[in-house]
């Protein structure tokens, strides 16, 4: 999924990768899939997309977008997997989008559960597309904790998952990355904003900022793959591939538990309700 680590490794990758080619082939969706979202017509990509260059490519919050020459963008979503093929004949056969360049490489978008691929000219009119690149985002100095303050007093008493990683609050910030920020600030997800302590708040922003700045640098979690289909460099601490193993602080079991639509993994006695 693309979070805020991924969208900027692969906005670093793609640009390195990209920028300057230009799309002389795009074949649309060789399948129907019921939750892949696009922006018009599908069929209607090869005549936006083909005899257009690359200009720059730019990840922010849970999106990548490729900027091409005539005010032409194509947009994606957290879910959608973008992989560059050094050719038609190596890429997959399944795919929602495939774009072939002048020099024969080809990037292929496919979706397992869920995503968004939008063309469009001049501004995709999506609000969280929209919000994400207004947001600051907590890899800037900016996102200090005045902006933190300001994010916490606009939400309700809600839980540390629900309060960052719901509604977009901090685009980007999701259920992925939240389960090592919460660990590394010693905070349960389903602890109240409410019960937080000052010094919590500074700990779990501190926590968040640090965490999400070594998973960027390290090129993505090893739970996600990059444009070129490695896993990132960096080691999760609480994923689905950590489950089995104990806590790396007190040596306890880690627990999962399922909560607000996504699996949450804690460990009870170094993160308490």
């Amino acid at each position: 999924m693309i979070e805020i680590p991924e969208s900027k490794t692969l906005g670093l990758q793609a640009n390195k990768a990209l920028k300057g080619k230009k799309v002389v082939k795009v074949f649309p969706p060789t399948y129907v899939h019921k939750l892949a979202w696009f922006e018009g017509d599908p069929k209607d990509y090869p005549t936006l997309l083909e005899g257009r260059r690359v200009e720059s490519v730019k990840g922010h919050g849970m999106f990548v977008d490729i900027h091409f020459d005539n005010d032409v963008s194509l947009s994606v979503s957290d879910g959608t997997n973008l992989r560059l093929f050094p050719n038609v004949e190596e890429a997959p056969n399944k795919h929602q989008l495939l774009l072939v360049f002048e020099d024969g490489t080809c990037l292929v978008f496919t979706i397992a559960m869920y995503g968004g691929i939008m063309a469009y000219n001049g501004t995709l009119n999506n609000k969280y597309h929209i919000g994400s690149l207004k947001a600051i985002s907590p890899l800037e100095d900016a996102f200090d904790e005045d902006h933190f303050k300001g994010i916490l007093q606009s939400a309700k008493d809600l839980s540390a998952k629900a309060l960052l990683a719901t509604e977009q609050r901090i685009p980007g910030l999701g259920n992925g990355v939240l389960q090592d920020i919460l660990f590394n600030a010693g905070i349960h997800p389903k602890r109240k904003k409410s019960s937080l302590f000052e010094s919590e708040k500074r700990l779990l922003l501190k926590s968040m900022k640090t965490t999400l700045l070594k998973m960027a640098e390290q090129g993505g979690r090893d739970t996600e793959k990059d444009l070129n289909g490695n896993s990132g460099g960096y080691k999760t601490i609480l994923s689905k591939n950590t489950l089995e193993s104990p806590c790396p602080k007190c040596g306890g079991k880690i627990e999962k538990e399922s909560y607000l639509g996504g699996a949450v993994y804690f460990c009870p006695k170094c993160q308490k309700l």
